[in-house]
């Protein structure tokens, strides 16, 4: 899938693909059940799984282009925070990991760490996709609104 060619798309899901392939290592080893996360978000998006295993094997850093939406920073963001729950455990260094990676995709720093939160929490409690991403879309534009006097 992947050329010389990319065009934008390819470049945000190998620059995804690889997010979240340094999240599963920043606890020092990739899980199965981690593996298994990346291949079926790749899979989804039209990456083979030997493609992902080679962007999870690799040690480059991929030249990708940062979302231009909140719904796609929510979309990225919620992919990392479901990684780090997927082997049952949640490592420090895997949540400041994404509270990292939420404030480069383009999130506020000031919010990033109740964000994380606020999926991670709706993850655990089995909350749909769809509903936590719109009440934190909704969190983040009611943030972003200039504060009344």
């Amino acid at each position: 899938m992947f050329g010389f060619f990319e065009n934008e798309q390819a470049k945000k899901i190998k620059g995804h693909l690889f997010n979240l392939a340094a999240l599963a290592k920043a606890d020092g080893h990739v899980d199965d059940r981690e593996m298994s996360f990346i291949i079926t978000v790749g899979k989804k998006n039209g990456v083979s799984a030997g493609e992902v295993r080679k962007i999870v094997d690799g040690n480059s850093t991929p030249a990708s282009d940062l979302p231009h939406t909140d719904s796609e920073r929510f979309d990225q963001i919620f992919d990392l925070v479901d990684m780090m729950l997927a082997d049952g455990t949640v490592d420090e260094t895997e949540m400041d990991f994404c509270i990292d990676m939420a404030e480069k995709l383009g999130f506020r720093k000031a919010i990033v760490g109740v964000l994380v939160r606020k999926i991670s929490q709706g993850v655990k409690d089995a909350v749909p996709r769809e509903h936590i991403k719109e009440e934190s879309l909704s969190f983040l534009n009611y943030n972003d609104l200039p504060k009344r006097q």
